[in-house]
């Protein structure tokens, strides 16, 4: 079972095996939510299902009248730009696909593992253990002699995937602010320096980022070769990051609670016990009324 990364050496071999398992292709981009999705039909690893952020890891739903900005559903589990479905119904996409309780999940994207961490996390929330990001993503696989496909997405049987107890700590808006200066609350925020100091802001209607918040920029897990960097320097980084914070008090952030996630799989692959997600992040905190705001 693997439960953090695998390589591609290591997905071959699972697949030599006809392993129980299920591939999911979660390429994106912000700036063009269509081009994931056009991106693998082009190429993916065979049998991979898609997994689009807006439509299967979010629950937008219907645009406000007035701001045209899509609001979350009631049953949704955050708030934000890309809110978490309810783990209800992220289970019925899973059964949908043909996901099962007992198959392996690998996921993987063409973005430095931005995109499929939340597929990753998500699974965790749901309580299931055996997910894993694949590595270094769809280039990783191509440049081991990995085949690719251009097929449609294959049909799925429907399958009854059961919900178990949560493995990852989702937090929310008031959990935060309830916190905010009082201790025991140490928050990372993983966007870009510039939005973090409130420069410029290209997606949220207010710049600047949550009181007391650290730095750290998802990219800056993945080394040169695209993986991740080892454990042993992304621990050092982290402890110097933190200086002297306690890890477990660590809450992951960032602009909707999707590139947070390089960050604290890095903190798990690092030693470091599983720390909390804050989903809603700065596209939430700065449209929720009387909350503070930091800059420089």
């Amino acid at each position: 079972m693997y439960t953090t990364l695998l390589s591609a050496e290591q997905l071959a071999a699972l697949l030599d095996a006809r392993a129980r398992l299920m591939i999911f292709d979660c390429t994106f981009d912000l700036a063009d939510p269509k081009s994931g999705e056009k991106q693998y039909l082009q190429a993916h690893i065979p049998g991979a299902v898609y997994a689009h952020l807006d439509h299967a890891l979010s629950d937008k739903g219907t645009p406000d009248a007035q701001s045209g900005e899509p609001q979350p559903h009631q049953d949704a589990a955050s708030g934000g730009r890309h809110p978490l479905p309810s783990r209800e119904k992220f289970a019925m996409w899973l059964s949908g696909v043909g996901f099962a309780n007992d198959m392996q999940a690998v996921v993987y994207d063409r973005n430095g593992a931005n995109y499929c961490g939340r597929l990753w996390w998500m699974l965790k929330w749901a309580g299931h253990e055996a997910v894993a990001v694949l590595d270094g993503g769809l280039q990783a696989w191509q440049a081991t002699g990995g085949a690719v496909s251009a097929d449609t997405e294959p049909s799925h049987f429907q399958s009854n995937f059961e919900l178990r107890a949560p493995l990852r700590t989702l937090v929310r808006t008031q959990d935060v602010a309830r916190r905010l200066g009082r201790g025991g609350q140490t928050l990372i925020d993983a966007r870009a320096p510039q939005r973090f100091r409130g420069e410029v802001e290209p997606l949220d209607p207010v710049a600047g980022h949550i009181p007391g918040a650290l730095n750290r920029p998802f990219v800056q897990n993945i080394g040169t070769d695209g993986r991740f960097k080892p454990a042993p320097q992304l621990r050092a980084e982290f402890e110097q990051l933190l200086a002297g914070h306690d890890p477990s008090t660590v809450v992951h952030h960032c602009g909707s609670g999707v590139s947070a996630i390089p960050n604290l799989l890095a903190m798990e692959l690092a030693g470091f016990a599983p720390t909390a997600l804050y989903a809603g992040s700065w596209s939430e905190w700065c449209r929720t009324p009387d909350l503070p705001v930091e800059k420089g």
